[in-house]
């Protein structure tokens, strides 16, 4: 666990006003400036033991700002913000501020949402939704999107870092205090009133956090003065291993340091209801090469951390999603920790969306030759839901890439082409094994790549309504709304039907089978066009058409089929018209003699 049982680290407001305690093992002196309004007042520290120094102030209070003055062991005098320190005056340059530890969550009660019913939407704060012309998202302009969110189906929210950051802008991947909340977004507050009122309406709260690296110039540098050979000082590795592509590695093997992240995971899940994090590069945090990496560049310290969070998490909540960005696919990170696993509960499918854009032959960053099956059927540890899938992310939509509409079409996002692979990518995620997730604006054709500058257009949801409401459709059918589509919320799969000269495939999926629950998927990854298409399902019996991503009443351009119900014998073939790009979703159920 963490410092809980022996010191609580941070501000923590008491009777006698506010105790103040920091660890700073190589200082030879501490004390606390807590700002009284026109200036700061310095208080000692006592020397407690192990490196702790700790005062208590009694004219302290929530708001007040404070620092902690550091005097190291050659003489020198630094200033240093609080490492735990939940929110700061400024992201680069400011003090840490005393918060108040209460909020009322008006006895919401935290969703409870199986895994095989969630549906996770990929959320960037800074450009969600604006509340203005003049300023970036926030927390607060977020909220006003959640009834939005709500009818389409999303029923998780997986927020990209809101951690302060560096510059006070970005992906938030460059983070600078891990406790403190990004004040451009909200700050603490704003996002302990997100949380609530998403809760409110039903929807859970994914954070995705970053423990493989913290940016440079942050005071955790040479906190208290102490380095080895000019590198971060204590809380850092002060080696090689300290090394990463982006700023530097926690030091994973120091106590204090390994008990500094389990708190901050028991921080997110206490204080603000968050319903699962998403670890950023569990690979980088595993490895010094990441995945390229070896036995030899193996950080020996890692695994047993990251089996310590999952189990910390787990115990706090026990519905807590646990989620690894890991790109070694490497199965035993969601292998339980009593089996040697990290004990996650699922991980990012990072080539998921590679095999989406090779089914459409859309080119693909990275060298990639696997089939659009091989993804549909990889799992770990035959665990269909110990895998998160997406047609785009904010990855596979960056780093020199673009959303799937863009790439259909380049330059015109809003084409016909462009609206029939963005379905296809979106209908593929929504029918294959795993948990979905949908990357902010996917379901309105948001152009270009993803960047942390340019806004989602909303107006686009009026525009492409029917686009919309073709996700709205897709999301009932995954999340067996109507009934007739269980298969969709099971694990199995079987591709059927692999037609690599006119690029059609199909595959049943199914939870238990029968009536009511086995599930065909029918997709025609081509610009051809076919009057009678054959192919021999799987099962027998009359097959109702659920879905087909032709309808007009989705775009009145596309070239709709009118296919309604087929009935076939078992492997006997079937023959239907198929439009260009076009995904039919069928069901079965009885139908009733007239």
């Amino acid at each position: 666990m963490g410092h809980q049982d022996r010191h609580t680290l941070g501000a923590v407001s008491t009777n006698d006003g506010v105790e103040f305690r920091v660890w700073a093992p190589f200082a030879t002196a501490v004390s606390v400036l807590v700002n009284d309004s026109f200036s700061f007042t310095e208080t000692p520290m006592l020397n407690e033991t192990n490196g702790y120094w700790a005062a208590t102030v009694k004219d302290a209070e929530p708001g007040r700002s404070y620092k902690y003055r550091i005097t190291t062991a050659d003489g020198k005098t630094i200033d240093r913000n609080d490492p735990h320190a939940r929110q700061l005056t400024d992201s680069d340059l400011g003090a840490s501020v005393v918060v108040d530890p209460h909020f009322d969550w008006e006895n919401i009660v935290q969703p409870t949402i199986p895994k095989e019913k969630q549906i996770i939407y990929e959320m960037h704060i800074g450009t969600f939704h604006r509340p203005d012309a003049s300023t970036g998202g926030t927390f607060a302009s977020a909220i006003e999107k959640l009834d939005y969110l709500q009818s389409l189906g999303i029923n998780m929210i997986e927020l990209m870092p809101v951690t302060s950051m560096a510059t006070g802008t970005g992906w938030g991947y460059n983070p600078t205090h891990i406790y403190a909340v990004e004040n451009v977004y909200g700050g603490r507050y704003g996002l302990l009133e997100f949380v609530k009122a998403c809760h409110k309406r039903g929807i859970g709260v994914i954070l995705d956090v970053v423990y493989n690296h913290f940016y440079e110039k942050t005071d955790l540098w040479q906190f208290d003065g102490w380095n080895e050979n000019g590198n971060g000082g204590i809380y850092f590795y002060n080696d090689k291993r300290g090394e990463t592509p982006w700023g530097v590695r926690p030091d994973y093997g120091r106590p204090e340091v390994r008990n500094y992240l389990i708190d901050n995971v028991t921080m997110w899940l206490t204080e603000y209801h968050i319903d699962g994090l998403r670890l950023d590069s569990t690979t980088y945090m595993r490895n010094t090469r990441g995945p390229e990496g070896d036995a030899a560049t193996a950080i020996e310290d890692t695994w047993s951390l990251l089996q310590e969070m999952t189990k910390v998490a787990h115990k706090i909540n026990p519905h807590v999603v646990m989620i690894a960005e890991d790109s070694s696919g490497d199965a035993t990170v969601t292998l339980p920790v009593t089996d040697g696993g990290a004990g996650f509960d699922a991980q990012w499918g990072i080539s998921f969306p590679q095999g989406v854009r090779a089914s459409l032959g859309l080119p693909n960053i990275n060298a990639y030759t696997k089939k659009l099956s091989d993804e549909l059927t990889l799992s770990y540890n035959n665990q269909a839901f110990q895998k998160i899938i997406f047609g785009d992310s904010h990855d596979s939509a960056a780093n020199g890439a673009v959303r799937v509409n863009e790439a259909a079409t380049p330059g015109n996002a809003n084409s016909v082409f462009a609206r029939q692979y963005a379905l296809i990518a979106d209908a593929i995620t929504l029918t294959a094994p795993g948990i979905p997730m949908l990357l902010q604006g996917a379901e309105f054709l948001q152009e270009g790549n993803f960047n942390d500058w340019k806004m989602l257009e909303w107006d686009k949801t009026k525009q492409f309504a029917g686009i919309v409401l073709a996700h709205q459709h897709l999301i009932n059918l995954r999340l067996n709304t109507y009934g007739n589509t269980g298969g969709l919320t099971g694990q199995s799969i079987n591709v059927f039907h692999e037609d690599t000269a006119n690029n059609v495939i199909a595959y049943h999926r199914w939870d238990k089978g029968g009536l009511f629950d086995d599930v065909i998927v029918i997709i025609n990854c081509s610009d051809q066009r076919f009057k009678n298409y054959e192919l021999s399902l799987p099962i027998a019996g009359t097959w109702r058409v659920r879905f087909n991503s032709s309808w007009k009443g989705y775009s009145p351009d596309f070239n709709e089929t009118t296919v309604s119900t087929i009935t076939t014998a078992e492997q006997s073939k079937v023959s239907l018209a198929l439009a260009d790009y076009n995904i039919l979703i069928l069901s079965q159920d009885p139908i009733e003699e007239s």
